[in-house]
């Protein structure tokens, strides 16, 4: 065991230490300036998702809200409410700025691999769609890549499904033993008898699931947030200015400076919003949408909801209160943040953060395994294979609940993710100008007045599409 945490060790040294967070930013700059900042001239389109008349007509196929709200759902977890207070007490104020800089420059990334997750996305035999990185190699690349594809597939399960889904049950087991006395055993029994009950059904159950609970955990997260953030209001100017200054060393809250700054800001937005690192893209695929680069701006803006409103929130809560002391002996990020809350509204926040992280973890639970599903369908079609990755799921949950020192044994969960992250970056130079064509169309047919753009697969005849996926152009769409 001791040999494997050492090779695990060194692969994620090789990925997150060295190689990864500076090629996520380089590529994601160079991206943004390819796309003409895409991100920020389809901004206001983004939103469109929301309302449902721009919704499928097909009552039985997975519309770009759903999707939307799945990815945002597996986006929004424990980095939004502790990943942020460890940028924050490691980093300095000046993080949050460096979060909001990865975040704005993520969404061209995020608009680039969704959208090429929609362009080669396979209709199933009942009705869904499949698609995300590892069919963008197989579809995009050529027959010679699939080795890279099994790779991402692999890595993808061990990450995601096994790995993190462990850590996700910890954490919400962790949180109600702590505030409300629960003891881990039952809540790691309701948490995976619940998700068992929604992975069993699915993709469709999946995004029904989410279409209930990741609105109401978001609105209730943000309201409260806001109530605290009105509250102080008069404070807000300065600590914007605090995260200002300490962004850029002219201000120093903890050592290191801005350097500290920069590297938590980076470390934590990406971890926290998934641009580039090739998970969001498996759920964008599953949209029915008329046209690729639709979905891939609305995934923007899931990036933008995780990391520039959520994250942010969290922050000025942090900010705004008397629990953190720049410099001060660190404190565990979920207890930061829960004191914080206690700070501005009282005790009782406990509880209802608590609510929240539940709900955080049981949304994150079933997006982590609808990627190790789907990962595992590039390998085998087999029923028999997926109903037993559904089990395993389970158990992991409840293992990860139970157990609090359960999630030690998952130490390959980062280093791989680590090395699927490489492999989707890699993937995604090879295919950026084949996403560079397809948004050149969606633009023409803008500029040509079409409210809604749809793809016909017939204008790119070299492109190995599903041509069933892509009916070609409705003049009653236009």
């Amino acid at each position: 065991m001791a040999f494997l945490e050492s090779v695990f060790a060194v692969i994620g040294d090789l990925t997150w230490g060295w190689a990864l967070i500076p090629i996520l930013v380089v590529l994601g700059i160079f991206i943004t300036a390819l796309t003409g900042f895409a991100q920020f001239r389809f901004f206001r389109r983004m939103f469109r998702v929301l309302w449902p008349g721009n919704q499928s007509g097909d009552p039985n196929a997975i519309s770009a809200r759903e999707a939307l709200l799945v990815s945002v759902g597996g986006r929004v977890g424990g980095g939004n409410i502790a990943g942020v207070a460890v940028a924050i007490t490691l980093g300095g104020p000046g993080a949050v700025f460096w979060m909001w800089a990865i975040a704005l420059v993520g969404m061209a990334t995020s608009l680039v691999e969704c959208s090429l997750a929609q362009l080669f996305k396979r209709r199933e035999p009942d009705g869904m769609f499949r698609g995300g990185p590892a069919r963008s190699i197989i579809h995009g690349l050529g027959a010679d890549y699939m080795w890279l594809a099994m790779l991402y597939a692999v890595c993808l399960i061990a990450a995601f499904a096994i790995g993190f889904n462990a850590f996700q049950g910890n954490t919400v087991a962790g949180a109600a033993q702590d505030s409300l006395g629960i003891d881990r055993i039952w809540t790691g029994a309701v948490l995976t008898v619940v998700a068992g009950f929604i992975v069993f059904g699915g993709i469709h159950r999946i995004a029904k699931a989410a279409d209930i609970v990741v609105p109401v955990m978001a609105v209730a997260y943000l309201a409260m947030t806001v109530v605290v953030i009105l509250l102080n209001i008069t404070a807000v100017p300065e600590v914007l200015s605090s995260i200002v200054l300490n962004a850029f060393g002219l201000e120093e809250a903890v050592g290191g400076g801005m350097g500290a700054a920069l590297a938590q800001g980076l470390r934590r937005g990406l971890f926290s919003n998934e641009a580039g690192l090739g998970s969001a893209p498996n759920v964008a695929a599953t949209a029915d949408v008329r046209h690729p680069i639709s979905q891939g701006i609305t995934q923007s803006l899931s990036v933008f909801i995780d990391t520039i409103l959520i994250c942010s929130c969290t922050a000025f809560v942090i900010l705004l209160g008397g629990v953190y002391v720049p410099g001060a002996e660190a404190i565990d990020g979920v207890v930061l943040t829960q004191q914080s809350l206690a700070w501005h509204l009282g005790d009782w926040t406990q509880y209802f953060l608590t609510f929240i992280l539940l709900l955080f973890a049981f949304s994150s639970i079933i997006y982590n395994y609808y990627l190790g599903e789907n990962a595992l369908s590039v390998l085998t079609e087999s029923s028999v294979a997926r109903n037993a990755l559904r089990v395993i799921v389970m158990g992991i949950v409840f293992l990860g609940a139970v157990a609090p020192d359960a999630t030690s044994v998952f130490f390959f969960s980062d280093p791989l993710m680590g090395v699927l992250a490489l492999v989707n970056l890699i993937a995604i130079m090879m295919l950026l100008p084949t996403c560079l064509r397809i948004l050149r169309d969606f633009r023409q047919q803008l500029a040509a007045g079409v409210a809604r753009p749809v793809l016909n697969p017939e204008d790119f005849p070299d492109f190995d599409l599903d041509r069933t996926a892509w009916t070609g152009i409705d003049p009653d769409r236009r």
